[in-house]
């Protein structure tokens, strides 16, 4: 795992160059077998990590798209009586792409004649040989158990996906396509500088493994990757740990907040900012021991009483999620 964790910046760089023509400055996805104008909807469907990574492209579509988007979680999906529509594209994430409820959610929609296409590591898998169209992620063999690098190739083939789709719609200008692009060049770069922050990770991990359990928190592009460093902390040190939006903390979740429960709170310094650290206030005073994860700045944090505070390097908002998931994939590894 701590092989394939450093692989990361690699990874994005040749996931990159698969797409991006850096002399036009253009996505290319290739082959796409449907116009603009036939999908109005699109529906993502994945498993565990590859469910959060649609839970971050449901943003980003929002944001950037037309299109009215879904997520289902494949093992719900399959058993749904789904009104299916012709102009929706459904999206099957895998890592394998042989992952069985995917497989039978997909194969659900070939025999409703629906336009599917998957994104997935292995391109002669049988959810990839049974789409209309597949994306692959590029990320080479992934051998430990709790996916890490392929996270990061599943998001950023959804986010390329969704700014091309954007791009074409006329959402974006060309001019703010090709800022994001030149944004996504530096990705690499950055997700390097990112994985040197260790020291204090490996200290804050003994805390997490002594702990009954431990709440991760965040708000917009930050909740799926608080339900995903949750999950590795589950999968990895087989203790127990919570993802929460921040802001439903009031409306149960604190009760369970007691002196010196670990809580990571995941506030980079976009919208939601303010509001995050209002509701990590609330937790430090239950006497939680909070664990900040933001982005480098000229302005102080705007909260006292943090146990520790990780820093990830500074990018655009929407591309935050890839900064912030490789502490918390560092913290599992070292818990």
């Amino acid at each position: 795992m701590a092989k394939e964790i450093d692989e990361q910046p690699v990874i994005v760089k040749n996931s990159i160059n698969e797409y991006i023509d850096k002399i036009s400055r253009q996505i290319n996805i290739y082959n796409f077998p449907w116009k603009i104008n036939q999908i109005s909807s699109i529906f993502l469907v994945g498993c565990g990590t590859a469910y959060h990574s649609c839970l971050v492209a449901k943003y980003w579509f929002e944001e950037y798209t037309n299109f009215d988007v879904t997520i289902d979680i494949a093992s719900e999906f399959r058993y749904r009586k789904i009104n299916f529509k012709n102009n929706c594209l459904y999206v099957f994430v895998s890592q394998s792409g042989e992952t069985a409820d995917t497989y039978a959610a997909l194969d659900l929609c070939k025999k409703n004649k629906m336009k599917t296409c998957s994104i997935v590591n292995v391109v002669e898998s049988s959810i990839a040989r049974d789409s209309d169209f597949v994306l692959p992620i590029h990320c080479g063999p992934e051998i430990g158990v709790a996916s890490t690098k392929a996270f990061l190739g599943q998001m950023l083939v959804l986010y390329m996906l969704c700014i091309k789709l954007s791009f074409d719609q006329k959402k974006i200008n060309k001019k703010n396509y090709q800022e994001k692009i030149k944004n996504l060049l530096s990705l690499s770069n950055l997700c390097k500088k990112t994985l040197l922050i260790d020291s204090k990770i490996q200290k804050a991990s003994k805390s997490f493994i002594k702990a009954k359990g431990s709440m991760f928190l965040g708000r917009g592009y930050s909740f799926p990757i608080a339900l995903e460093g949750a999950l590795k902390l589950k999968e990895l040190a087989y203790v127990h740990a919570e993802g929460y939006p921040a802001g439903e903390m009031k409306h149960g979740p604190l009760a369970l907040i007691e002196e010196g429960m670990p809580v990571v709170v995941l506030a980079p310094r976009d919208e939601y900012y303010k509001k995050t650290v209002s509701n990590m206030q609330e937790v430090i005073a239950r006497g939680a021991k909070v664990l900040l994860v933001t982005n480098k700045s000229k302005n102080e944090v705007l909260s006292e009483n943090i146990w520790e505070t990780i820093e990830v390097e500074t990018l655009s908002e929407d591309l935050f999620p890839f900064l912030t998931t490789i502490p918390l994939q560092k913290l599992a590894y070292y818990s």
